[in-house]
């Protein structure tokens, strides 16, 4: 039987502790069961960003044990920090990679997030493809509020959680618990510290209000940098390229004298997404994932 490989990217509200990161991470650490691909934590979002990839049942148990560190580590009533959030474990997408449907990837997310309320005491929010209403299925509506105004949203018979407590843990908050489609963390970073240009070119990017489609956008201070950042999730970069995203952030930004000073992927990134502004900026015709010589040597 073909093995089947899923890839989880769990959110940790940690970006600054040294000692509290290493302790979350060290569960997927020179562990033959699962695959640990990246990690990424940020001073300025204060949040830490995993990639691993495993069989489901060998990567959760590792990502239990990592659960296990955050909830006791982090308190969210000390939490600063740039990104929005609600809990220690603030968000656990599942992406199916190899033999795997959707529908495989969504039985996962639910089974986890029993698991996590049951364990845990908490209270945990199915989204995306796992969410079991509508109004569920945009993450950012679920973290609306945020940890400090989930105590009273909690309370209303609409935000009931999908398991565990209508209430908040007291220390690890709230979490989500999803399946989705690949997703690129993309953040652009401008030449100025004024956040009032970063949030007025964010608006413009993002969908929402009335940008791409597939482009969720936020501005962010970079107190490390001196610099703001517009701080992207693209949600379908086969809809919404890389380098269009780019772009306009580049021509909102001429209309205030700034410049663009970098930018940055947090995670893995599917290869197609930079062949294909590869080929923009290059100026390639008719170029594809297939002419790259490293894709004929991966293995199935």
């Amino acid at each position: 039987m073909a093995t089947q490989l899923i890839e989880c990217v769990p959110n940790f509200s940690e970006g600054r502790n040294a000692d509290i990161i290493d302790r979350i991470v060290a569960p997927f650490r020179n562990n033959q069961n699962v695959k640990l691909l990246d990690y990424q934590p940020d001073e300025d979002h204060n949040r830490l960003v995993v990639t691993v990839l495993g069989e489901p049942a060998r990567l959760i148990d590792c990502l239990m044990a990592a659960v296990t560190q955050a909830v006791a580590l982090i308190d969210m009533n000390n939490h600063r920090g740039h990104h929005p959030r609600m809990g220690a474990v603030d968000v656990v997408p599942f992406v199916p990679i190899r033999h795997m449907s959707m529908a495989q990837a969504v039985t996962v997310a639910r089974q986890v997030g029993n698991v996590l309320a049951d364990r845990f005491s908490l209270p945990v929010f199915l989204y995306d493809q796992a969410a079991t209403a509508p109004e569920r299925k945009n993450l950012s509506t679920i973290r609306a509020g945020e940890f400090e105004k989930m105590p009273e949203k909690l309370k209303q018979a609409v935000w009931k959680p999908d398991f565990g407590p209508a209430k908040i843990h007291p220390t690890a908050g709230v979490t989500a618990v999803g399946a989705r489609n690949p997703l690129v963390a993309f953040n652009v970073n401008l030449n100025t510290n004024r956040l009032d240009i970063a949030t007025h070119i964010a608006k413009a990017v993002r969908f929402k209000d009335g940008g791409l489609r597939y482009c969720k956008a936020m501005a962010v201070p970079l107190k490390t940098k001196n610099q703001v950042q517009i701080s992207m999730n693209m949600t379908d970069f086969s809809q919404t390229a890389l380098y269009r995203t780019h772009e306009l952030i580049r021509t909102e930004a001429r209309r205030y004298g700034v410049s663009i000073s970098g930018s940055e992927i947090v995670g893995l990134v599917p290869m197609a997404a930079l062949i294909d502004s590869a080929a923009y900026y290059l100026g390639l015709s008719q170029f594809s994932v297939d002419q790259v010589l490293e894709t004929h040597l991966l293995p199935e």
